[in-house]
């Protein structure tokens, strides 16, 4: 019988149904066990927060699968050589959308205006039509595809921009130009790798559109703190929905906190749920044992 080594024990207590359910489903024929000796493992379920992190003993072990769609934490790790798995949970994508369509249309409408308005206001000056709020989309994976898909059913007009060359994308620092210099709002949901720590900084955020909107959904290390408080500050960017910080929870001295510009929610935008992660995981242990590729194989080289 195949053996899955649930190495994330702080997250067992969702999976402990869900998962021996979905291999039930997936017909396969494997017990989990959160102990095992490293020579009987054939599969090993994880999270970059686990205490597991010498991989050098699981030489039976056919894949590593993450329950976390970034990969920047393991990734490095020299004793992982197992293929690595990173997660692509279709309730994770929904939850992505939902936060970046509202808060994509709470910008555009102007709804803090309203919401917030001590002085009682009488302003009835209406927002543009969606068509003509162009929206940028930073990274064009699997949730800024799906990001991407969801403002376009919107009429909003979206660009994306990828650091590879895909179809239908912009890529490259040429096309980041053009990405920016286009876009009255731009959403970030790259990895964060080498290349793309602090790719908002100064340069860049001075090729945007004054007073345009910042949404980070994806990592905080993607936006150089420094230059985009100075950005605020000096209306370059007019307002900021952050959701991922270099530091996390967000110390309660940070000017983030205090900025009347931004707006801190805390890394809530989208979580991994284990009714619809456990099928991924299932999946792709069904995948392992019929002698067919992974899915969401991690490209070291890349980062993700």
């Amino acid at each position: 019988m195949t053996t899955i080594l649930f190495a994330a024990p702080a997250l067992w207590a969702e999976y402990q149904t869900e998962l021996p359910k979905a291999l039930g489903e997936a017909g396969v024929a494997a017990e989990v066990v959160t102990d095992a000796l490293p020579e009987t493992v054939d599969y090993i379920v994880y999270a970059p927060s686990s205490p597991l992190q010498d991989f050098t003993p699981y030489n039976r072990t056919k894949a590593v699968l993450s329950l976390w769609a970034g990969v920047e934490r393991i990734v490095g790790n020299a004793t992982l050589t197992q293929p690595l798995c990173r997660m692509v949970d279709p309730g994770l994508t929904e939850g992505m959308v939902e936060w970046v369509v509202g808060h994509t249309l709470r910008h555009h409408l102007g709804m803090d205006r309203h919401i917030v308005n001590p002085g009682h206001v009488w302003d009835p000056t209406c927002p543009p039509l969606a068509r003509e709020r162009p929206v940028t989309v930073l990274g064009m994976g699997a949730l800024g595809a799906a990001c991407a898909s969801a403002l376009r059913a919107l009429n909003f007009p979206v660009t994306g921009w990828s650091r590879t060359e895909k179809p239908g994308c912009l890529h490259g620092e040429a096309g980041l130009t053009e990405a920016l210099q286009g876009a009255q709002i731009v959403v970030l949901l790259l990895p964060k790798t080498p290349e793309t720590e602090n790719l908002l900084n100064a340069e860049r955020l001075a090729l945007m559109p004054e007073g345009a909107v910042i949404l980070n959904p994806g990592r905080g290390a993607l936006i150089d703190d420094a230059a985009l408080l100075a950005a605020l500050d000096a209306g370059q960017i007019g307002q900021a929905t952050l959701d991922v910080f270099r530091v996390e929870p967000l110390p309660a001295e940070h000017p983030y906190w205090i900025h009347p510009r931004v707006t801190v929610t805390p890394h809530i935008a989208a979580d991994t749920r284990a009714s619809t992660a456990a099928r991924v995981i299932a999946e792709n242990i069904r995948r392992g044992e019929a002698g067919e590729p992974f899915l969401h194989l991690v490209d070291r080289t890349r980062g993700y």
